[in-house]
């Protein structure tokens, strides 16, 4: 895949993101208590911390090389495990909290090779 593509894709993930992020907070305030809430709004922070964090991997494709990539799928993913887990079992009920401590490491491991990227990063 181009640079550009990773691009594109790393800003409409962090647009739906943002967006899940705002609408997930956004319930917890207002259709949640006790600690379905607690866990809500924390995923809800995380995720928005990382739909930021991936408009920042954005801007280095192309110039960041493949550890750029490998930041934004990272935060992905992370975001997919650490907050999906949270929201399952805020809104769901769903017994998944297995699952955060891997987007956790997830996460952990986007922001080292984020900085990875910007340390190897090539400027024309």
């Amino acid at each position: 895949m181009t640079a550009e593509k990773w691009r594109r894709g790393f800003i409409v993930v962090a647009g739906l993101s943002g967006a899940l992020a705002v609408g997930m907070g956004a319930y917890a305030a207002h259709g949640l208590s006790g600690v379905p809430q607690e866990l809500a709004e924390k995923a809800s922070r995380f995720e928005i911390y990382h739909a930021l964090a991936l408009l920042a991997v954005a801007q280095m494709q192309g110039s960041g090389g493949r550890l750029a990539v490998v930041s934004g799928l990272l935060f992905t993913i992370g975001s997919l495990l650490f907050c999906g887990a949270l929201y399952g079992m805020a809104v769901c009920g769903w017994a998944v909290g297995f699952v955060a401590p891997y987007g956790g490491s997830a996460f952990i491991l986007g922001w080292l090779a984020l900085a990875g990227a910007a340390l190897a990063e090539r400027r024309p």
